[in-house]
């Protein structure tokens, strides 16, 4: 008979109180950067094999999300325990912070189990580790797998990555989006700027807007559906792009748009 034991979160952790770990247990920088092992491998290839089932885009192998995967797969190990949070350890988002990412959305598989098989066969019928694995908002993930005698323990860190754009970078990406849907871009860049900073119209200034729109995204690949039921109300097809300074650092991050609506 097969045997595991998974579990698998999504934004929010389960606390669970250990004795804290020794320094001497935290691997060195050296280890922390190793390459895939084939335990590994051979999860990714299951993980974008259901993606790609399912007609899904493929996960993007990250780096920082293994080495923050292979933390917390060595001290789950340590313990011999499957917990999302050991004491003294921070949680899903802290960990992937220090790791270097920076995301929209953060979720994590782990078990223990015989192989990678046996373990990706539990998750698939899981339905909470099955929509990680095939969550379409998903772009990146990084595997741990680490044996003992007790079995493979696996980790699986999956995030909607953010890219570190400039505010011009940002502005062209929706202006594209809102050229597709039949506006017109054109207007003052920086009096849209100055409306995404203040959520104001300025008076007196360039073309006389009608309307003032400004949104929160950490995904520029599509508008936000919530966004463009609120566009299509709009009598208006003419509109200048503003971004401004947001989240910048690792962690939650997210891009501030504006749109003056004529």
């Amino acid at each position: 008979m097969r045997s595991f034991k998974f579990l698998s979160i999504a934004k929010f952790l389960f606390a669970t109180l250990f004795f804290p770990l020794p320094a001497a247990f935290f691997p060195s920088p050296l280890l922390a950067q190793q390459k895939m092992t084939d335990d590994e491998c051979q999860f990714f290839d299951s993980i974008n094999r259901e993606r790609a089932a399912q007609s899904l885009v493929a996960l993007q192998w990250d780096e920082g999300l293994a080495k923050a995967a292979r933390l917390h797969a060595r001290r789950m190990a340590f313990y011999n325990v499957v917990e999302h949070q050991l004491s003294g350890e921070p949680d899903l988002e802290v960990r992937l912070a220090e790791a270097g990412a920076r995301f929209g959305a953060i979720a994590e598989n782990i078990a223990v189990g015989s192989n990678p098989q046996t373990i990706h066969d539990g998750w698939m019928h899981s339905p909470g580790h099955r929509n990680n694995i095939l969550n379409p908002r998903m772009t990146a993930v990084g595997i741990a797998a680490v044996r003992t005698n007790a079995g493979l323990f696996a980790v699986q860190d999956f995030t909607l990555s953010v890219s570190n754009l400039s505010v011009e970078e940002q502005e062209k990406k929706i202006a594209a989006l809102l050229t597709e849907g039949g506006w017109r871009v054109s207007g003052s860049k920086e009096e849209a700027r100055r409306a995404c900073e203040t959520d104001q119209i300025e008076s007196g200034t360039g073309m006389k807007a009608m309307s003032l729109v400004r949104f929160e995204t950490a995904d520029l690949s599509k508008l936000p559906e919530d966004l463009e039921r609120k566009l299509r109300s709009k009598p208006f097809r003419n509109a200048t792009v503003g971004a401004c300074q947001a989240s910048g650092g690792p962690g939650f991050a997210h891009f501030r748009i504006a749109l003056l609506l004529f």
